[in-house]
């Protein structure tokens, strides 16, 4: 059994931003790539700021180093979430309350670790921000894959007796602004589910919804022009609470209206993430039950995702059990260690709800291989495509390294060593389905 021998740390950056949601909903101006006005939430110097990471790195006594990455989303300090991640100012929680716990500490169970780095709490009391939490076990489950010569997929599958998935999770890409073009390159690469493209203000859904249905037209044609055949993505999109907001939080006219959305996708699916938001859990809770009702009512086949206010296992749990959406986001960042993601996957699956094990474009390479590697562990039914929103640099590490662990589980179960497996695409099935799932 290995130790850790030393926890360092060092500071860097998010693969994307820290961006205010409040200010933005509230219509602050763009200059380019900059917004320009006044920050609202805590922590935020601009409207927009670049993101920051904290690396935490466990050298064990044989000279490896398991390492994590602490980071926090892009929306952060809003909707219940923990605030801004500032490096300067979390990085010292590491050695101050991170370090004491796992130096000389004997790696065994990444459950159990997960567990202690959970209760740790701070000089007032409280918990460590959940990116650092996040960050932690990122680097146990690094460390201890190591020590056991195995990928991370592997040691997460057999604590939670579960079976690496045989086939890669499907790929939800992710654009930002840039969402014509980059809905091309999703196109191009076959990604089975298009594309969250940051509609978070009235502009860019238009007053009543004007704009976001231009799109959905838009993006039915190009997949139909450029696909090619086969292809048949989700068109999944991200609109923020918007739906709610432009309808005056009338349900039954946000259903007519994800109605004409969906009629506008066909051939293809669609799904809305976060459609309305009340302010607090309960009430965006009650609304989706209403709103996902109603659809049904209208014999659409459109879902309707959870995201804002679902921040924790408990909050989960409670969107999930109340059936309040057809998939949940499980954003990793938001729930701390990543045993906890684990066992809200675990929560949906329990409740009849898709897993779409998330994220934030404002990860980084370690943490977006850490999440590929829980993701076919626990056979989650979307990953996202990060860090960033340029689409190819996220998606090329989420997706080969998915390959790794199918090449690599493939080679073992054959008792072949040191001989790869073919290779497999991402892609071996373009419709973006629950093929990962038990």
């Amino acid at each position: 059994m290995s130790k850790v021998r030393k926890v360092h740390v060092s500071e860097g950056l998010g693969g994307y931003y820290f961006d205010d949601l409040l200010a933005i909903k509230a219509g602050a101006g763009r200059d380019g790539f900059f917004y320009v006005g006044t920050p609202r939430v805590p922590g935020q110097r601009m409207v927009r700021q670049p993101g920051e990471s904290i690396s935490i790195m466990l050298e064990l006594d044989s000279g490896e180093v398991g390492f994590g990455d602490a980071v926090a989303i892009q929306y952060s300090g809003v909707v219940g979430r923990d605030p801004v991640l500032i490096a300067s100012e979390y990085s010292p929680h590491v050695g101050s309350y991170i370090a004491p716990v796992l130096e000389g500490r004997e790696l065994s169970s990444l459950r159990d670790i997960s567990a202690e780095l959970e209760q740790i709490t701070d000089e007032n009391g409280q918990q460590l921000h959940t990116g650092l939490r996040y960050g932690a076990s990122q680097a146990v489950l690094h460390a201890l894959s190591l020590v056991q010569r195995r990928t991370m997929a592997e040691v997460v599958a057999d604590e939670y007796g579960s079976a690496v998935s045989d086939v890669p999770v499907p790929v939800l890409a992710q654009s930002g602004d840039d969402r014509h073009s980059g809905a091309d390159k999703m196109i191009l690469k076959r990604v089975p589910a298009i594309t969250q493209g940051l509609f978070n203000s009235i502009d860019k859904v238009g007053a009543k919804g004007e704009v976001l249905l231009g799109y959905v037209e838009w993006l039915r044609d190009r997949v139909l022009k450029h696909g090619g055949e086969g292809y048949e993505p989700v068109f999944h999109l991200d609109v923020y609470g918007m739906l709610g907001r432009i309808f005056d939080g009338d349900m039954q006219a946000v259903a007519d209206y994800v109605s004409m959305l969906a009629a506008a996708a066909e051939p293809f699916r669609l799904r809305l993430e976060a459609p309305v938001d009340e302010g607090t859990r309960d009430g965006t809770i009650e609304k989706m039950v209403e709103l996902r009702q109603a659809i049904r009512d209208r014999q659409c086949e459109a879902e309707i995702c959870a995201d804002d206010w679902c921040n924790t296992l408990t909050d989960v749990r409670a969107f999930a059990e109340a059936g309040a959406a057809d998939m949940i986001q499980i954003k990793a960042p938001d729930l701390g260690s990543i045993t906890s993601c684990a066992e809200a996957v675990c929560v949906c699956r329990a409740n009849g709800v898709k897993a779409f094990l998330g994220g934030t474009c404002n990860g980084t390479d370690q943490s977006s291989r850490v999440t590929a590697n829980l993701a076919m562990a626990m056979r989650a039914d979307l990953i996202y495509n990060k860090p960033g929103m340029g689409v190819d640099e996220g998606l090329m590490i989420v997706v080969n390294e998915m390959n790794r662990v199918l090449a690599l589980s493939a080679s073992r179960s054959k008792g072949d060593v040191g001989v790869s497996a073919p290779t497999l695409s991402a892609h071996a099935s373009t419709k973006e389905v629950s093929g990962a799932s038990t």
